[in-house]
C-alpha cells in the first residue's frame, strides 16, 4: 500500500511539475485563458483547393486574402495541424453494414471493400490536416494596486468576483468582435469559419501537447473536468 501510494504521489508530482511549463492557465466559454491574462480564441477553417480554380478565381482569392491581412490590425497565428488519419471508425461503421445486408453479392463487395481501406492506410501514409487561426486579445490592466485597495478587495470578496466576471465577458466581447472580422472577411473567399467550443479547445489542446497518444484518444465531458 505504501508503494501505490508513493507511485501515485510521484505521478501528481510529475503532473503537477508538467503544468508549470504550461502557458494555459484555463479553458472556458471557449475562450483559453493564458497565464499572463490574455486571451485566445481558435477557429477552425474549411480549405479549398487552390489548384482547381481557373486563374480567374485565383487572382481573386489571393487578391482577397491579400486584403484580408491588410486589414488586420492585430497579429493572427496560422496553424496547421497534421494527423495520421484514423479509419477504426469508418472500419466498423462498413462492418456494421456488411451484417445488415441480406444480398450475397452486395455482402461480398462490401467485405472487400473494407479490406481494400485496411490495405491501402496499412501501406500509404495518409494524413488529416486541420487548419485554424489562433486570434489574441491582451486586456490592459493595471497591475499596481495600493495596500487599501488590496484590503478592501479581502473584505468584499464577493464584489471582486462579479468584477472578474464582468472583466472576462468584456475581454470576451472584444475577442469575438475580432472573430466576427476574420470570418467576415475569409467568407468571400469560400472559407467556413467555426469557431472551436471548450470541448474541442481541450481536446485540440490534449493532443498537441501529447502527440505521441492515438488519435482517437476520447475525453470524458467537459463538464465533469476539474481545470485549473
Amino acid at each position: 500500500m505504501e508503494s501505490l501510494h508513493s507511485e501515485k504521489l510521484a505521478s501528481q508530482t510529475s503532473s503537477a511539475a508538467s503544468q508549470q511549463f504550461l502557458d494555459v492557465a484555463e479553458v472556458k466559454e471557449g475562450v483559453v485563458v493564458l497565464k499572463n491574462g490574455s486571451f485566445r480564441a481558435i477557429l477552425a477553417v474549411s480549405a479549398i483547393n487552390f489548384d482547381l480554380k481557373s486563374t480567374d478565381e485565383q487572382e481573386a482569392i489571393t487578391g482577397q486574402y491579400q486584403n484580408f491581412l491588410n486589414s488586420l490590425d492585430f497579429p493572427v497565428q496560422i496553424l496547421i495541424s497534421s494527423r495520421k488519419l484514423n479509419v477504426d471508425g469508418y472500419i466498423e461503421f462498413i462492418e456494421q453494414k456488411e451484417k445488415q445486408q441480406d444480398n450475397e453479392l452486395l455482402k461480398l463487395q462490401i467485405s472487400e471493400y473494407k479490406n481494400f481501406i485496411r490495405r491501402l492506410v496499412s501501406v500509404a501514409n495518409i494524413m488529416d490536416k486541420n487548419f485554424y487561426i489562433v486570434v489574441p486579445f491582451s486586456p490592459i490592466e493595471n497591475q499596481e494596486k495600493s495596500f487599501l485597495s488590496n484590503m478592501l478587495g479581502n473584505l468584499n470578496a464577493k464584489k471582486g468576483i462579479l468584477e472578474k466576471r464582468e472583466n472576462f465577458n468584456t475581454y470576451k466581447s472584444q475577442l469575438y468582435q475580432r472573430i466576427d472580422h476574420i470570418s467576415a472577411s475569409l467568407s468571400g473567399i469560400g472559407l467556413r469559419i467555426a469557431p472551436l467550443d471548450t470541448q474541442e479547445l481541450v481536446e485540440l489542446l490534449y493532443k498537441s501537447y501529447n502527440p505521441n497518444i492515438f488519435m482517437d484518444t476520447k475525453l470524458g465531458d467537459i463538464n465533469s473536468m476539474e481545470l485549473k
